[in-house]
């Protein structure tokens, strides 16, 4: 049997002893032959080479629920004293390589130089526009955040960063986490001592090089810190919506959701990994979030669907799914969100959305 480098554990509903796959899900694997076909078929849209981007300057700490868009499914999020990063990549290519590889169109929403003092990162899988060791180290070595990620990671991050050593833990589907409130937290209603990450499934899979193939896992994250909860769904299809409704039965209905909408076509090629617009609304329903920004859109170009498409699709499908309006939103690289109250049915002004 073929050798896991960076995971060795019994057998599970999810593990096989070598590789990783989702259970009772269609598997997302293509081959050599399937990639040749997509290529081949010329249907690639043209993205703009660069879209303007204002910044965003966040502020230091959040009492309550904040979140600034830097792109793709890099987020900010500041909850209860907190400040976390989803996916976080700072690099101009998402690629083995600095030269070559899918080139970001949109600068990062905040500067690296301006973001507060960064507490978690949620680490979702390996794939290089979600996994940037170089943003990792850089992180690493101002802020010494607690990276949390899925099985394998752990492993892969300490072989790979060598210039700093990085603190990171690794658990399961179904594992939580606790991680106390930072030291410089002032004391409030929202101020609730320790935060919990439970990691939670996803549809995806995993590759970092050309033989490690599904052996680190990959997931999506629930966050509670305070009174608020986030549920970070990193990358994943749809399927039967199994696991969203799971969520939210194990977890609650969370205040906000971050789900993809992008990188969706060929849909023969992209649907066991991937989920569309009309899809990521299902999964709005399915958790019964009360707000949503959309994430894994308009910043490198990794499908063939025109750059502006997923958001015109989600708008549609929000109304045609008669969700309310402006409950789940696409924000541009330096917006931001900001949710009053606590509860996942609070209501959203207009002048909460903003930049810096």
């Amino acid at each position: 049997m073929t050798r896991n480098p960076y995971h060795s554990g019994p057998v599970t509903d999810h593990f096989d002893g070598t590789r990783f796959f989702n259970p009772g899900h269609s598997s997302p694997d293509r081959s050599f032959r399937d990639v040749l076909r997509w290529r081949s078929e010329g249907k690639r849209a043209p993205w703009p080479e660069e879209v303007p981007v204002t910044p965003a300057v966040p502020e230091e700490r959040v009492d309550g629920l904040t979140v600034t868009m830097v792109g793709h499914a890099s987020v900010l999020i500041q909850i209860g004293g907190l400040n976390v990063l989803t996916d976080p990549v700072w690099s101009q290519r998402v690629s083995p390589v600095s030269f070559l590889g899918p080139k970001r169109v949109t600068a990062p929403g905040v500067r690296f130089e301006d973001l507060p003092p960064i507490d978690l990162v949620l680490l979702s899988h390996s794939h290089y526009d979600h996994c940037d060791l170089d943003t990792l180290s850089r992180l690493s070595k101002r802020f010494r955040p607690r990276i949390v990620a899925p099985l394998g990671l752990d492993v892969l991050l300490r072989r790979r960063i060598r210039d700093v050593d990085v603190d990171v833990v690794a658990g399961d589907w179904g594992d939580e986490i606790a991680l106390p409130a930072p030291a410089t937290a002032s004391s409030g209603p929202d101020r609730g001592g320790e935060a919990r990450i439970a990691i939670v499934p996803a549809q995806h899979w995993s590759r970092r090089g050309w033989s490690d193939t599904r052996m680190t896992l990959w997931s999506g994250f629930v966050l509670k810190a305070g009174d608020r909860s986030v549920y970070f769904l990193g990358d994943s299809g749809y399927g039967d919506g199994s696991i969203f409704r799971a969520v939210r039965e194990r977890h609650g209905a969370p205040d906000l959701a971050l789900i993809p909408i992008g990188a969706y076509a060929p849909r023969w090629f992209m649907e066991h990994q991937h989920m569309n617009p009309e899809e990521a609304v299902r999964v709005f329903e399915d958790v019964g979030a009360g707000h949503a920004v959309a994430i894994h859109w308009g910043t490198v170009q990794l499908t063939d669907e025109p750059r502006d498409e997923p958001v015109e699709r989600l708008a549609e499908a929000a109304e045609r799914m008669g969700v309310r309006d402006r409950r789940f939103m696409a924000l541009a690289p330096g917006e931001c969100l900001d949710l009053a109250g606590g509860s996942a049915g609070d209501r959203l002004e207009a002048s909460e959305l903003h930049r810096s």
